[in-house]
């Protein structure tokens, strides 16, 4: 059987294999275009897909004749067409995940973010000491409100990692989430507007389903204080399109730190260019730990279904 790991970008996977007569082959960057991508996938029996990298519509997967199984690190989320895969007849095998890597990584942009550590880094680059770094000083943490919406596996991780750090931590999210977060000690808001207006720093953690699709407006950015923070490490399209941007240029939020993107890979943003924005490449999931959890099961999932014993 011919199987490719698409986008393995830090060749995670160098080490991992299939017994013979199998062959395992490893693309590190995206396909330049669609017919390049049909082209390039159109010899292989089996596709093994890291997250979300690769989008596989009904059109793409029709074009794909000799694909059988798709085994997918992590949750499969919108980027496969499930329906089109049950009528061309290709399984879809699905993983799991850790909470622990996204979750570290929030903190990292929080803790960067609100230190400032960004422009303090390029003005010691330019030469030059603190004056380098703008008019702006960096804010302690401890007793500001740490808003969080969803309070799944991550965000219960990240509002304790707040808690550790002196923070009032304020929960919005379902009606079993808010009721979570009182069992554990926190805070639920009374409404979602409470939640913007109150938090200091807001973090997403919602996963990504049609209800849940540009559920952030500019309206209820604009709520945010002038000095608040928002964090996304969960989806870009959590967001309704330009309102983060139109709400930043307008002040309220004061800040934002992203690790996730409408369109990726993504090497040009109007984001990129505003001071008041620290972004990162999509990491939230990518450590070395992370990454073999995610192959080792993918490969394990896909070995399984070559032995019929899925």
């Amino acid at each position: 059987m011919q199987i490719a790991i698409l986008d393995d970008y830090q060749l995670s996977s160098q080490t991992m294999g299939l017994p013979e007569p199998h062959r395992l082959t490893r693309f590190t960057r995206p396909a330049p275009d669609r017919q390049t991508l049909i082209d390039r996938l159109l010899p292989f029996d089996a596709l093994i897909l890291i997250r979300e990298r690769t989008r596989l519509d009904a059109e793409l997967l029709a074009a794909l004749p000799n694909l059988k199984v798709i085994s997918q690190t992590g949750r499969v989320s919108g980027h496969i067409d499930l329906a089109a895969c049950e009528r061309l007849g290709i399984t879809v095998l699905e993983g799991g995940g850790s909470p622990v890597a996204p979750a570290e990584l929030t903190w990292a942009l929080i803790l960067a973010a609100s230190k400032r550590l960004q422009p303090y880094h390029a003005s010691l680059d330019r030469g030059e000491w603190q004056w380098g770094a703008g008019a702006s000083l960096g804010r302690t943490l401890a007793g500001l409100t740490l808003g969080i919406w969803g309070f799944g596996k991550i965000g219960q991780r990240v509002a304790r990692f707040g808690e550790a750090l002196g923070m009032k931590v304020l929960v919005w999210g379902s009606d079993s989430s808010r009721q979570a977060a009182i069992a554990a000690g926190y805070s639920a808001a009374p409404d979602k507007g409470s939640l913007f207006a109150r938090s200091d720093v807001l973090s997403l953690h919602l996963r990504l389903v049609e209800a849940t699709r540009g559920c952030v407006t500019f309206d209820e950015l604009a709520q945010m204080k002038p000095d608040g923070l928002l964090v996304n490490t969960s989806r870009a399209e959590l967001i309704a399109p330009g309102a983060l941007e139109a709400a930043l240029r307008a002040g309220c939020p004061g800040a934002a730190a992203l690790d996730v993107y409408e369109q990726e890979p993504l090497l040009d943003s109007p984001l990129f260019a505003l001071p008041n924005v620290l972004c990162s490449p999509h990491l939230g999931y990518v450590t070395e730990q992370g990454m073999a959890l995610y192959l080792q099961e993918a490969l394990a999932n896909l070995a399984a279904w070559l032995e019929a014993n899925p």
